[in-house]
C-alpha cells in the first residue's frame, strides 16, 4: 500500500520512468493500468483520473515521444472495455446466486432489485458521472450488470461517460500539466485532482444523512 501511494502522490516521476524503461510499450502498460481500475471490481483504488491528467502532461512534452492521439485511443478503449468487463461480471455474479445459496447470501437480492430501479430511471446519469468519482466509476457497471440493466443502455452510457472522461482528463493534462507552477506543485495538483473527483460523492453523502436526520425529526 505505501508503494501505491507514493506512485499515486509522485505519478508524473514514475511515469517518465516508465516511458523511458519501456518505450512504445507504455501505451499497453496505461491501457492495462486503466482497464483494470475499471474492469476489476476489487482494484478500484488504481489511479484514474490522476494517471490520465500526467500521462497527457508528458505527451505535451516532445522529449517523451508520446502521441496525445494515441493516449486518447488507449485510455478510451481501456475504459470502455473495463467497464463492460465489469458489467458482465456482475451480471453473471448475479445470475449465479440465483442458482447458488452461498453467492445470494452474499448478494442481497432485495437490494438488487432497488438497484436495478435505480439504474432503470437514472442509470445513464449514474454511469457518466460515476466516470469523475474514483471507486464509484469501479462499481457502477458492476452493479448495473447486476442488476440486469439492459445492456444497450448501459453500451450507449459506458461509450460516453468513457469518451468526456478521457477528453476532459487528457487534454487538462496536456494544456496545463506543464505550466510551470503546475511542475512546481504537482503532488498538490494531484492532491486536488482526487479531491475534487471525490466532492460528488461526499456532497450526495451529506445530503443523504441531513435528510435522514429531518425525518427522524419529524417522526
Amino acid at each position: 500500500m505505501p508503494q501505491l501511494i507514493d506512485f499515486i502522490m509522485h505519478i508524473d516521476q514514475h511515469l517518465i520512468t516508465i516511458v523511458n524503461q519501456f518505450g512504445p510499450s507504455t501505451y499497453l502498460i496505461l491501457f492495462l493500468l486503466i482497464f483494470i481500475e475499471t474492469g476489476v471490481v476489487i482494484l478500484p483504488f488504481l489511479p484514474g483520473d490522476s494517471l490520465l491528467f500526467a500521462a497527457s502532461a508528458l505527451a505535451a512534452n516532445q522529449a517523451f515521444n508520446l502521441s496525445l492521439g494515441w493516449l486518447l485511443l488507449t485510455f478510451f478503449l481501456a475504459a470502455v472495455l473495463g467497464d463492460s468487463l465489469n458489467y458482465e461480471i456482475g451480471k453473471h455474479t448475479s445470475l449465479m446466486a440465483s442458482r447458488n445459496s452461498l453467492i445470494s447470501r452474499w448478494l442481497n437480492q432485495e437490494k438488487l432489485d432497488k438497484a436495478e430501479a435505480f439504474f432503470n430511471k437514472h442509470g445513464g446519469k449514474t454511469i457518466v458521472i460515476a466516470r469523475f468519482m474514483p471507486f464509484v466509476r469501479t462499481f457502477a457497471p458492476f452493479i448495473s450488470g447486476g442488476s440486469q440493466m439492459n445492456y444497450r443502455k448501459f453500451a450507449f452510457y459506458n461509450i460516453l461517460g468513457g469518451l468526456l472522461w478521457v477528453l476532459i482528463c487528457c487534454l487538462a493534462g496536456f494544456f496545463f500539466g506543464n505550466l510551470q507552477f503546475v511542475q512546481d506543485n504537482f503532488t498538490f495538483v494531484i492532491l486536488g485532482i482526487i479531491g475534487v473527483s471525490l466532492l460528488p460523492a461526499v456532497i450526495t453523502y451529506l445530503k443523504s444523512k441531513f435528510s435522514a436526520s429531518s425525518v427522524e425529526e419529524i417522526e
